[in-house]
């Protein structure tokens, strides 16, 4: 019988220890509990603190940790075929730009996105998406930017929606449709930005959860780029940016002055970006995979986000030209070894302030009641293992909403 003293749930973690994220650190528990009900977290804490809950079904940990349910906070899932040639070249001397400026990068997986149709783009997606889920994650940002065209566009992000209907995982769509410029306007870049802001935002504004774009010598301007951020801003969408990656455009900081929710890359950011970040709130997103794999050797300025008090995520970056990569372990490892973050930070950069990245911090990332139940619960006998390892997966089960 459900009573004030014995309060229903649906399913109780027992004896496990836990990762909870919340306040600065992470929130480290020994001896804890998870209850769910309806598919959110109704207790996470110690279990000597524990209402005496009613549960329907009850799972022994084994002393196994339960952290949050990992978040990639950037990715673009959602493409038509490869570039192993381009990889290939880059490792014969080509630079990404000389690749990009002869036709290739972004523009030729363009081309195969574009003849590709939805169902194949979901087809394709799926098993990029399966090695996330299979690594712990339970939250996937999508983008577009590979069909450049209105229709295209669409297509691309009706084709991320189609992911969180065929997997049991939260995705959460960005229109980059100031990704490149598509060779149809090659010699009016300003008239794909009024194309952009005239027709686009307002037909994706239903079916994108943010708008984003890529501010650089290679891509967009920064007052090209202001000019999607205001028309993002007068449909009621959030902004992310592309900034910093291969020179200095500031673009963090002019993301900062539209409340973005994150900037990402920033290899090459200032102390004026960063300032201006952390009046904004908006994080830092890092990308190590695509700092590894083209070889940058520019790091981002880790110290002075460090000591500004920037939130600090990490992510993917999965993407066909620059980042092949989907395990958020792996990540961690390179945020670790490249970077010099920390542990915490690490673990901190794919849940609760990557979290924050998607506006999604009142809804995961913590294990705290009245959030969403999504766990990743891990044979390992300490969470720093999560970041130490590489190649090693140790995930026991991953539970979303729940379930």
């Amino acid at each position: 019988m459900t009573t004030p003293d014995h309060p229903r749930c649906d399913r109780l973690w027992r004896n496990a220890r836990l990762m909870t994220c919340v306040d600065d650190g992470l929130g480290l528990v020994e001896d804890g509990v998870v209850a769910a009900r309806d598919g959110r977290i109704a207790y996470a804490g110690p279990a000597s603190d524990a209402p005496a809950f009613n549960a329907a079904e009850t799972i022994d940990c084994a002393d196994r940790w339960i952290t949050p349910g990992l978040i990639d906070c950037h990715t673009h899932l959602i493409h038509a075929g490869d570039r192993a040639r381009e990889f290939e070249m880059r490792l014969d001397g080509a630079t990404y730009e000389e690749i990009a400026r002869a036709g290739g990068g972004i523009r030729s997986t363009m081309a195969a996105t574009r003849a590709a149709s939805e169902a194949d783009l979901v087809a394709t997606a799926l098993p990029r998406l399966d090695a996330l889920i299979a690594g712990g994650a339970t939250t996937v940002e999508v983008k577009s930017g590979y069909g450049l065209t209105l229709d295209d566009e669409l297509k691309m992000l009706r084709a991320a929606r189609a992911l969180g209907e065929a997997r049991k995982v939260r995705i959460r769509t960005t229109f980059l449709g100031a990704h490149a410029l598509p060779p149809e306007y090659a010699d009016n870049p300003d008239g794909y930005i009024d194309l952009i802001c005239d027709s686009m935002i307002p037909a994706i504004a239903g079916i994108a959860d943010a708008v984003d774009a890529f501010c650089e010598g290679i891509g967009f301007t920064a007052a090209q780029t202001e000019r999607v951020f205001a028309a993002a801003a007068a449909h009621g969408l959030p902004v992310k940016l592309h900034a910093e990656q291969l020179s200095n455009l500031h673009g963090a900081a002019l993301a900062a002055r539209y409340h973005a929710l994150s900037a990402d890359h920033l290899e090459y950011l200032d102390e004026a970006g960063i300032a201006a970040m952390a009046r904004s709130g908006t994080v830092a997103t890092l990308l190590p995979g695509a700092f590894y794999f083209v070889r940058e050797t520019k790091l981002p300025p880790i110290g002075a986000l460090r000591a500004a008090g920037v939130p600090i995520a990490l992510a993917t970056d999965c993407n066909p030209g620059t980042s092949p990569l989907t395990s958020l372990l792996l990540v961690m490892n390179m945020g670790a070894t490249l970077f010099r973050l920390t542990v915490t930070e690490c673990l901190r950069g794919v849940t609760v302030n990557a979290a924050r990245a998607l506006g999604l911090q009142d809804e995961t990332g913590t294990l705290e009641a009245g959030k969403a139940c999504d766990l990743a619960i891990w044979d390992v006998g300490h969470p720093s293992e999560l970041v130490y390892r590489m190649g090693f997966n140790p995930l026991h089960a991953r539970i979303w909403s729940g379930l």
